[in-house]
């Protein structure tokens, strides 16, 4: 099968952020950006998750097909901002499609993860391997399949998914337990 993990520019934060290191970074800004994403993903994936923002997340789940879903990774230590009143401590991601459940052999995933941001890599917005690993499940992915991380960024998602694939047997369905790191 054929999966995308999806981390792009926020909505309305892809210049601010990306602009001197991301090309493209302005088709972001915009919302047919997105939709284009969307729609590449239908076409070319069994199965895909996207990052968001909350505040993007009214604009872009419509653009989503109607059996995709809204997971939460919750964020325990994030980061506070002094004008901020309430802090943001939970990132949207819309998944779709996905290798179909095995059945009662098979462990049910949450719909929500919590971990800690990803701080000291050089590079913000940087995904946590915890996160990545807890989407593999989700999305019921197996090491022989083909994964595309498509927005490279820190090389976290890249990173985290070579060494998901090292460390397992092809048909092996469980990744890391919840609290290995």
């Amino acid at each position: 099968m054929k999966f995308a993990i999806a981390d792009p520019p926020y909505l309305g934060l892809a210049v601010k952020f990306y602009g001197d290191m991301h090309p493209d970074a302005a088709v972001f800004d915009t919302i047919d950006g997105h939709r284009e994403l969307v729609e590449r993903l239908e076409r070319d994936y069994d199965g895909w998750a996207m990052f968001l923002h909350q505040q993007s997340l009214r604009h872009i789940l419509p653009l989503c097909p109607p059996g995709a879903r809204v997971m939460s990774w919750v964020k325990p230590w994030c980061s506070f901002k002094p004008t901020v009143r309430v802090a943001y401590a939970w990132e949207p991601i819309i998944v779709n499609g996905g290798r179909p459940f095995e059945g009662r052999e098979q462990d049910t995933e949450r719909d929500w993860i919590s971990a800690n941001m990803t701080m000291g890599v050089g590079f913000q917005g940087a995904k946590p391997p915890k996160v990545v690993r807890w989407l593999l499940r989700v999305l019921n992915a197996r090491p022989d399949d083909h994964i595309d991380d498509l927005f490279p960024g820190s090389g976290n998602v890249s990173r985290t998914i070579e060494d998901w694939r090292a460390r397992r047997e092809p048909r092996q369905l469980q990744l890391i337990a919840e609290g290995d790191e």
